[in-house]
């Protein structure tokens, strides 16, 4: 059995690397488009469909692949990644002292078997002043995150608590995923 992650995401790789399985990484190629609107359902949705084009080009019968997919969602705003530091400027801006949520969906696949699953995880900023705020951007860092942030890095001093898995908020809740995989 051979394990796949369908995911160019270097985190997605640390996170995944902690279960101590072997695997490779192969990243999708589709286009990220969904009809959905319930935040649960989008990621799942585009986890299925990252694993799926994976599975399809590339595994055979008794390979596993994984796809996952995170987003940011406050007041029902989905929150992808920024286009630009203005973007990502406004996003945290918005975050700064609420609670959000984070929600990752992850699809297993092995033969005819699919598994999909999602996680939530609540996330609150303290207060953040905008020169932090410009600091942070200024890095590059938030560029390439959904909701214009990494908790692992060096944004993590502005978070005030989180309820949930941690590992979710970095993009995979390898937890879940462990258990699920050990019941394959």
């Amino acid at each position: 059995m051979k394990y796949i992650l369908a995911s160019a995401s270097p985190r997605r790789k640390e996170l995944l690397a902690r279960t101590g399985l072997a695997f490779t990484i192969i990243p999708s190629a589709i286009s990220e488009v969904v009809a959905e609107s319930d935040p649960p359902a989008i990621v799942k949705e585009l986890a299925r469909q990252k694993a799926m084009d994976v599975w399809k080009r590339h595994a055979s019968i008794d390979d596993v692949v994984i796809g996952a997919d995170t987003i940011v969602v406050y007041k029902d705003e989905i929150l992808g990644k920024p286009a630009d530091e203005s973007e990502a400027l406004d996003m945290l801006s918005m975050l700064a002292d609420r609670t959000h949520k984070v929600y990752t969906g992850v699809s297993i696949i092995q033969g005819t078997k699919i598994n999909t699953f999602y996680e939530c995880t609540q996330v609150t900023f303290y207060p953040i002043y905008r020169e932090d705020l410009l600091r942070y951007i200024a890095t590059g860092d938030p560029l390439d995150k959904a909701g214009a942030y990494g908790i692992q890095g060096d944004f993590s001093i502005h978070v005030k608590s989180i309820q949930g898995d941690y590992s979710n908020v970095v993009g995979l809740p390898v937890g879940r995923l462990y258990q699920e995989l050990k019941h394959l």
